[in-house]
């Protein structure tokens, strides 16, 4: 399954200035990182027509999908991206149809999923990844979260995997910039649990739940079902495969394998936040080197090494756009 969230192609707010892009949103809203704001493109709002036209995107890569054999996609809602972007008060400012009101907000999404959902077969896999709060104050809301969920029963949709934050309050990482009133996302493990729970009660797809889960204990409470029978169905456990590929293995012979998420210590959360993500691609990059994961070494190496690849990969970005235009 591929993750349609159209992070460059479409050149959205959180965008690295390196690839030489003016960056698009909803409102224009400009991310808010203090002193690394820097690191990222000038952002405009999006006019009506290119609104219409993204969507049209989005279906035509699911199609595409499809074409190439491939399973499934799931459209990226969280994490303060465009979807999510358009979802969130704080970052969708319209004053037309595609803002204001939850309704409007949620307007973008709905017409993505309607518009791939006529372009694929039946049997084509769609899911949609869906912050289940922004965790910043005036933010997207859990009962939002929850209407959206509403809105999309009978669309056709596969699943909806419940995540939370953006690169301003990274709450997949466990450090929210605002707490939830909830206890399970206060701890280390299953952080967005309890909200998943909740939501199931009004989805009518299986509800998938993301983020910190490393224990089999954990895992199985997180998959338990209430008295009436709702609960989650799936988990996301891809950073503990990071650091332990063989988890499943262990799990299935009821081993509670001892999985620690690496994890830079900085008082900076930007900054704890970029080598936290470096130290697992550190670890995928030693698999890929058929090496084993490690622990992805020291944060500020692993950080430095990070941004050396993304450096690289923006200069072929831009060579390549040059000479599509020429």
């Amino acid at each position: 399954m591929v993750n349609s969230g159209y992070r460059s192609a479409i050149r959205a707010k959180q965008l690295y200035k390196s690839l030489g892009e003016t960056a698009v949103s909803p409102s224009g809203v400009e991310l808010n990182l203090g002193k690394f704001s820097s690191l990222f493109a000038p952002v405009r709002a999006l006019e009506a027509d290119e609104i219409a036209a993204i969507i049209t995107r989005f279906a035509d890569t699911a199609e595409l999908a499809e074409a190439a054999g491939i399973d499934g996609v799931q459209i990226h809602g969280a994490h303060g991206y465009l979807v999510s972007q358009f979802l969130s008060p704080l970052t969708n400012q319209r004053s037309d149809e595609w803002g204001g009101s939850l309704e409007n907000r949620a307007r973008f999404l709905l017409a993505i999923v309607d518009a791939v959902r006529a372009r694929v077969s039946k049997g084509f896999g769609v899911g949609i990844k869906l912050n289940s709060a922004d965790f910043q104050r005036g933010g997207f809301e859990f009962e939002d979260a929850r209407q959206v969920v509403q809105w999309l029963k009978g669309r056709g949709i596969d699943f909806v995997e419940l995540s939370g934050g953006s690169y301003e309050s990274p709450a997949m990482q466990g450090n929210p910039q605002e707490e939830a009133p909830s206890s399970s996302t206060e701890k280390r493990e299953a952080y967005f649990v309890d909200f998943a729970r909740d939501i199931a009660k009004v989805a009518d797809m299986p509800i998938m739940v993301t983020g910190g889960i490393t224990k089999l204990d954990v895992a199985e409470a997180a998959l338990a079902l209430d008295e009436n029978g709702f609960g989650v169905e799936l988990l996301g456990i891809a950073r503990a495969m990071a650091a332990d590929p063989a988890l499943p293995n262990h799990w299935q012979t009821k081993q509670n394998a001892d999985v620690t998420l690496p994890e830079a210590n900085w008082s900076s959360d930007t900054l704890k936040a970029l080598a936290t993500m470096a130290l697992t691609k550190a670890q995928l990059e030693n698999m890929a080197k058929a090496k084993p994961p490690g622990d992805g070494g020291w944060p500020v190496k692993a950080l430095l090494a990070d941004q050396w690849r993304a450096a690289q990969r923006a200069k072929r970005y831009r060579a390549w756009r040059a000479s599509s235009a020429s």
